[in-house]
């Protein structure tokens, strides 16, 4: 089957076969044939602006992170436990179960593929193929279609179609050298951050592809990997070696090139403060009655030279305080000060409510759940916000079987 690449995309889903969303991508078909979390972030990301996402999961067990926990939540009446994983990653998606060794379930797939404009893969390099299922062959039946396809280390060059786990990649990437008290202790980033920003690199890439395919009629493949994601946000690190010849290593609570800039200590815990600025080093000081001409302190590179012995000044400083009126006095000298939260401090802030961080979705069997929300928010020209309010839970395994069946094809 080979589709007129200027013809429009075939018709959309309606409510029957679980209707289009609210938001600018509501008009978008995603079948999500990846797992675990960097193409689930992806996929989950443009299902939030509105895409309808079609994840396509394995007989039986479902996407991996089904399995992955504890915790676990188990329903009231008894029912198959979900696994919180699973539910961070996959709001607004609908699940078919098929078995893509299988000719039937190969045809369905088929199906899905002709009606989309985006397929997500992570299947290591070479593993599509092998299933008949190859990125050219699925280009020629869908011209339109649009193909993210995300490895560990990118699919060429020597290390092409290494297998990528998030530690892993965080280590060999460099991230993990620069994170960590010091430069004997490399630590992994608190969440798999090499996994999220693939996905997030990925999303970005598909929309790109997607404003492209209005000029062009047709589709491409956007590539991305663990590796590359974490590269791309070396931000000044990279340039500190690639350009200064100087090698970042990890330091602790403190920026490597401004100080004072970090965690510091008070009489009863800490807080945190960041003085990106001069007129900011000035202002601290006139709250906090010191010299700001003191000498080996007057400038930012001065200070951070002397990284150690300005760590001691503010603490010394800090030293009578109790940390709730030392947040308060800083704000009122107007320096850039902050707490460190924990996650269920997080979720009960107003202000984390106030952006729609949380959402209350009404789960199949779980009933009513929490969970983390979306990241962006649209507004009108006018002021009127026009964000996605209409979420989807995370599905339960192979829930939009029949209506998906039919629609693919073509017997609803």
């Amino acid at each position: 089957m080979t589709h007129d690449p200027t013809a429009p995309s075939p018709e959309r889903p309606t409510e029957a076969t679980g209707g289009t969303a609210s938001g600018p991508l509501g008009d978008v078909v995603v079948v999500d044939l990846s797992r675990a979390l960097a193409g689930p972030h992806a996929t989950m990301m443009l299902g939030d602006l509105g895409a309808r996402v079609i994840k396509v999961e394995a007989p039986g067990t479902g996407d991996d992170t089904r399995g992955w926990g504890p915790p676990f939540v188990t329903p009231e009446d008894g029912g198959d436990r979900q696994s919180t994983y699973f539910l961070s990653a996959n709001r607004n998606k609908e699940s078919i179960a098929l078995d893509l060794k299988d000719a039937a379930d190969r045809d369905v797939l088929l199906g899905l593929v002709d009606r989309a404009d985006v397929l997500v893969e992570n299947f290591r390099t070479g593993v599509l193929e092998r299933l008949g299922l190859g990125i050219e062959s699925l280009m020629e039946r869908n011209p339109r279609l649009v193909v993210l396809s995300i490895t560990g280390f990118g699919h060429d060059g020597p290390e092409g179609g290494r297998a990528g786990y998030d530690q892993i990649a965080q280590g060999e990437a460099g991230l993990m050298s620069l994170t960590g008290s010091g430069p004997d202790d490399p630590q992994r980033v608190g969440v798999p951050i090499a996994d999220l920003l693939s996905g997030m690199y990925g999303a970005y890439g598909v929309l790109a592809a997607l404003h492209e395919r209005t000029v062009t009629g047709v589709g491409q493949v956007v590539r991305t990997s663990l590796l590359a994601a974490v590269v791309g946000v070396h931000a000044f690190q990279g340039t500190r070696w690639t350009v200064a010849g100087e090698v970042g290593r990890a330091q602790g609570n403190h920026h490597p090139s401004i100080a004072p800039y970090g965690l510091f200590r008070c009489r009863d815990g800490a807080v945190q403060i960041a003085l990106g600025s001069e007129s900011l080093w000035k202002r601290f000081c006139a709250g906090f009655d010191l010299d700001p001409e003191a000498e080996g302190l007057a400038t930012n590179a001065e200070r951070v030279a002397a990284r150690e012995r300005v760590i001691g000044v503010v603490e010394e400083a800090f030293a009578t305080w109790d940390a709730a009126p030392l947040l308060e006095r800083l704000s009122e000298v107007g320096v850039p000060a902050g707490k460190v939260r924990t996650l269920d401090e997080v979720y009960a802030w107003d202000q984390t409510r106030s952006q729609g961080l949380l959402l209350d979705l009404e789960h199949p069997t779980l009933g009513r759940i929490s969970l983390p929300g979306p990241p962006l928010r649209f507004f009108d020209g006018a002021g009127g916000e026009t964000t996605r309010t209409d979420h989807r839970p995370p599905p339960v395994l192979d829930a939009d079987a029949a209506a998906l069946r039919a629609w693919a094809t073509g017997t609803d």
